[in-house]
Order: structure tokens, then C-alpha cells, then sequence
């Protein structure tokens, strides 16, 4: 789903050349970069510009987003895209969620992560493992934008046993993908950009930015 404003009645502003990510995940970073490639835009992380990390303090995956988002485009003064994204296991009652980045403690590692939901799940069967990656990405075109656009998708998996793969980070060695056979940590880059979460929404978004900016 997308959601902007409209520009009927405005001057089209010329699209930017660039753009800050509300992130300093690594791994995020190379996703970002290699999807939003086809824009022509550089896509530079927060830390570039010494951002504060901003306290995820919002009820939901779109809150939190808009808040990493407003705080980076306040700070650097460009554009700013946020996503927050998380795993939901339907056993568990949708958790980790919006605390997947935290799920074992505020300084927990992906390991760590893996580990506590791994225990949570311990003796359940494939049928009691569904799960999904859920993605919110936001667009602000500045720090005051009051029509961000927001971009949310799934992805549909099952929590495997035990990590397999090297790829990827957080949650993607658990994370099997039935039409793929495999999970999100044994695919290459290329696929895992066009079929997961964070892939769907940056579509949507470059289909609204396509739009706003033609």
C-alpha cells in the first residue's frame, strides 16, 4: 500500500539527487542502494552526518518509521527514507515485531535474537512456525512534510530449527522461503531485493516517486 499527497495545484519540484537513510544498518544500506540504483539518486546512511540515533518509541511499524525518518531529514536537511521492519510469528502473537531489532535486550546481537526465538519455538512443528517479514517504509521530501509517502509489505515464511546460510542479516538464516527452497540467508542478493519485505515497498515507493517526480 502507498499513501502521498497530491500535487494538483503545485509547482512539480525536480526530483533529488540526494537522499539520507535513516539507518546505519549496513546491510540495509546495500539493499537501499541496489534497489533505488534505477533512480539515479545517491543514497547516503545517517551516520555520514553524525544523525543521533532516534528512540523507537512508536506503537507500530509506521510510527517508528516516520520517527527515524523526521529525525534524519531534520538533522542532515535532505530527504530522508525510513523503514522499519520486523518478523511476526503467529504463535508468538505477532513478537518479536516491532522489538525484532531488540527482541533479546536492548544490546542484543542478531545471534542473540536467533537464539531467544529459536527457544521460544523449541519443540514445535512446521505447522505451528508461520511467520512473516513486514516492512513501513516512509518518504519525507523534507523534515516538515506533511503528506510523507508510506509504503508497507510482507513477506511470507516459516521459522526453520536451526540458521542455515551466510547471507543477509538479522532474522534471514531462520527465515525459510517455501518457493524458494531455502532460506532468506542462502539467496543471492539479487533475488532476495525483488521477492522480500523490504523489496515489495521500495517498489511501491520508486512507482510513487516515478510519479511525483516524471
Amino acid at each position: 500500500m502507498s499513501n502521498k499527497g497530491s500535487n494538483k495545484g503545485s509547482t512539480r519540484e525536480p526530483a533529488p539527487k540526494r537522499v539520507v537513510l535513516a539507518s546505519d544498518n549496513a546491510g540495509k544500506l546495500a539493499e537501499f542502494k541496489a534497489l533505488l540504483g534505477e533512480w539515479h539518486c545517491e543514497v547516503v546512511p545517517q551516520s555520514a552526518f553524525g544523525t543521533p540515533e532516534c528512540a523507537e518509541t512508536g506503537d507500530s511499524f509506521v510510527e517508528n518509521a516516520l520517527l527515524k525518518a523526521h529525525a534524519a531529514a531534520h538533522h542532515c536537511r535532505l530527504p530522508a527514507i525510513a523503514d522499519d521492519s520486523g518478523l511476526e510469528v503467529d504463535v508468538l502473537d505477532g513478537a518479536p515485531g516491532i522489538f525484532s531489532a531488540r527482541y533479546a535486550g536492548p544490546a542484543a546481537s542478531d545471534t542473540d535474537n536467533n537464539h531467544k526465538l529459536l527457544a521460544e519455538l523449541a519443540g514445535l512443528g512446521v505447522a505451528q512456525r508461520s511467520a512473516r517479514f513486514h516492512c513501513a517504509l516512509v518518504y519525507l521530501r523534507h523534515w516538515q512534510d506533511p503528506n510523507p509517502i508510506i509504503c508497507q509489505a510482507n513477506w511470507e515464511g516459516v521459522i526453520l530449527e536451526q540458521a542455515v546460510g551466510e547471507n543477509g542479516f538479522g532474522y534471514d538464516p531462520l527465515f525459510y522461503v517455501p518457493e524458494q527452497g531455502c532460506s532468506s540467508a542462502q539467496l543471492p542478493s539479487a533475488t532476495k531485493n525483488r521477492i522480500s519485505h523490504r523489496g515489495r515497498a521500495l517498489r511501491q515507493l520508486l512507482a510513487a516517486l516515478r510519479q511525483e517526480y516524471s
